[in-house]
Formats: structure tokens, sequence, C-alpha cells
């Protein structure tokens, strides 16, 4: 009996290493060095395959809106690095950091509290 306690411990170990060594492989494949809410995002749009968590977002009007056109641009201003920009079926866009996934950018006028301080 003390053995089959033991099988049984030993597997729930097993299955806690493999899903922590998952977890760490798709962070990394998202980019993600820092676990935040926009991780979350990410993470999730990688296990479901969608390309973007913001494809029903709603803008400053309150209506729901369809992702346009997603691309990764190069940060001249930064002088290095990268941004991936969203553009929505409203005419509005949001850029995040590829990096991270934090929101630096954004047309609507909600998001304006979210972005960095630029001072």
């Amino acid at each position: 009996m003390k053995g089959f306690i033991l099988l049984i411990l030993g597997i729930i170990a097993v299955i806690l290493i493999v899903g922590g060594v998952a977890a760490v492989h798709v962070m990394q494949e998202a980019g993600i060095e820092e676990f935040n809410a926009d991780s979350i995002k990410i993470i999730f749009d990688k296990l479901s395959g969608n390309p973007s968590s913001e494809s029903s977002q709603s803008s400053d009007s309150g209506n729901v809106v369809d992702v346009v056109k997603e691309e990764v641009k190069q940060n001249y201003q930064n002088g290095e690095g990268s941004y991936r920009e969203v553009t929505y079926s409203d005419g509005g866009f949001r850029q995040y950091d590829k990096d991270t996934g934090e929101l630096i950018g954004s047309s609507y006028q909600s998001d304006q509290d979210k972005l960095p301080s630029m001072e």
C-alpha cells in the first residue's frame, strides 16, 4: 500500500514538472519575460491558435471591432527593439512591445491611462 501511494505521488510530481516545462516553453515562444495580465492574453492566444485576443475588443464607442491588420515594426525612436501594431476595423490601433507584451501606444482614449509615462 505504501508503494502504491509513493507511485501516485511520483506520477503527480512528474505531471507538475512536465506542466511547468510546457508553461516555460510557451512563454519563451511568445517572447514573454515577465508574467502579467498582458502575458496571460498572449499565452491564451498561443494555446488557442488565435492571432490576437484583441479581435473582439471594444473601442471608445462601445462597438465591437475586428482586427484588420497585425504587423511587427521596428522601433526607430527607441533605437532598438520592435513592437507589434494591431489595426482595427474602426480605424484605431494599439501598439505592444514585442518583448514584454506591454501596451506602449494606442489611438483609443480609454487606453491612455494604461500607457507608460513619457516623463
